[in-house]
């Protein structure tokens, strides 16, 4: 159950619009307006490209980094397909 309150004033237009779009969606307006703001936060958190570690932190993240990477035999696979613009025996 939700149980935090947020409370915006927006114009008509843009009321309507969000409405427009949410039934669109088969949504109501406030779970359209979460899902969204929700997206748009996601977001700006995964594009940024500064972040502080305590020393302890910065330690595992770089341990992390400098780890071998695990065997991956889907990727593996993937990589070993030749690409189709890539395919050398096709006339040019």
């Amino acid at each position: 159950m939700r149980d935090a309150a947020i409370n915006l004033r927006a114009l008509p237009e843009q009321r309507d619009l969000i409405d427009h779009a949410a039934s669109l969606l088969g949504k109501n307006r406030s779970d359209f307006m979460l899902e969204a703001a929700c997206d748009k936060a996601q977001a700006v958190v995964l594009d940024q490209v500064f972040f502080q570690l305590d020393d302890d932190r910065f330690r595992q993240f770089t341990a992390l980094l400098d780890a071998p990477p695990c065997a991956n035999p889907g990727l593996e696979r993937l990589m070993a397909v030749t690409a189709p613009w890539d395919d050398k025996d096709e006339p040019a």
